[in-house]
């Protein structure tokens, strides 16, 4: 017998992986979301390593995105206990709810990191109720939309600002990524990044199709829009340190899925690459709304590049859809 799937719940929900999202939540905030984040990245190096190794896909469904490391229940455990440590008085220097590289363990408050994990549970649940959706669920990223959703329930739940309200000039401690949001480098980085991730995507693609196992190949098939993802995750440890990196994995998974979606469609590598690079920029522009509507506007952390990446893609599977 596996370790799950002694009670499971609601058609797809297990009460192994429900508990085990609350150690998932408290270590996010433990360790602070960007750092969690980070290891995201790291854990879907090890799932490809999984894989290979053994055939079973559980390096990327539970440790990447599942209750160990999934943005949406250590990220955003990390988020949601930070809006609540500030509202309590702590990061009052640092960003307030909006810090999300402190390590909350060093505030010495349990409550803060009882909060992170409950609402790393809150993740899976939400996540998983957004899969169970008809349609939506099968063509949107449910972790980037639960994210999303988790940032609104803190805001709503630990701020005293409204969820919306556009922001017109940046400044201060409201800004989000400083060096990346004028259009001409956003626009820049989306293009290439976009491109990047398209090609390294469409790459493992391929080639996990051609010469592995039918088994093995399907999951790294299914992944291999991650691998450019996890590149741009791990260079987060190295934002957290103060080193102007662009933040760009709302652009390399979601060039990489339009390098996998239209190469798939259409049987052509360099229409893959173009194409990741024009939904690199899409995604860029949705991150920038994302930021002028949401992050700048409160004192909590609402996530641009997740704003970004579910509706991304949407879009993206939809033109494939249209296209093949």
């Amino acid at each position: 017998m596996t370790p799950d799937a002694a009670l499971t719940f609601l058609g797809n929900m297990d009460l192994f992986w429900l508990i085990a999202a609350a150690g998932g939540g408290f270590f996010g905030a433990a360790i602070g979301g960007n750092f969690a984040f980070g290891f995201t990245g790291v854990l879907i190096l090890v799932g490809f390593g999984i894989t290979m190794a053994t055939g079973s896909d559980v390096g990327f469904s539970y440790l990447a995105f599942g209750p160990v490391f999934g943005p949406h229940i250590a990220f955003a455990g990390a988020a949601s206990a930070a809006a609540y440590a500030a509202k309590k008085g702590h990061l009052q220097d640092t960003g307030k709810g909006r810090d999300i590289n402190t390590a909350l363990a060093g505030l010495g408050e349990p409550d803060v990191l009882l909060v992170g994990a409950l609402f790393g549970m809150l993740g899976y649940v939400i996540n998983n109720l957004v899969a169970m959706i008809p349609w939506f669920g099968s063509h949107t990223d449910t972790v980037a939309f639960t994210v999303v959703i988790q940032g609104l329930i803190a805001r709503a739940a630990f701020s005293s600002t409204g969820m919306f309200g556009w922001v017109s000039k940046l400044e201060g401690d409201r800004r989000w990524i400083a060096w990346q949001e004028k259009p001409s480098q956003w626009i820049t980085i989306g293009a290439l990044g976009g491109l990047f991730g398209a090609g390294v995507a469409t790459m493992v693609y391929y080639h996990a199709g051609a010469m592995l196992d039918p088994d093995t190949a399907a999951i790294l098939m299914a992944n291999a829009k991650t691998l450019p993802f996890a590149i741009s995750a791990i260079t987060i440890f190295l934002l957290v340190f103060g080193v102007t990196i662009p933040v760009s994995h709302h652009i390399t998974i979601i060039g990489g899925l339009a390098g996998v979606t239209f190469f798939e469609a259409t049987g052509s590598g360099v229409l893959a690459l173009i194409l990741g690079a024009v939904f690199g920029v899409m995604s860029a522009a949705i991150a920038e709304v994302g930021n002028h509507l949401c992050y700048a506007h409160g004192d909590t952390h609402i996530d641009p590049p997740a704003f970004a990446i579910w509706p991304s893609t949407t879009i993206v599977l939809v033109l494939g859809m249209l296209v093949a």
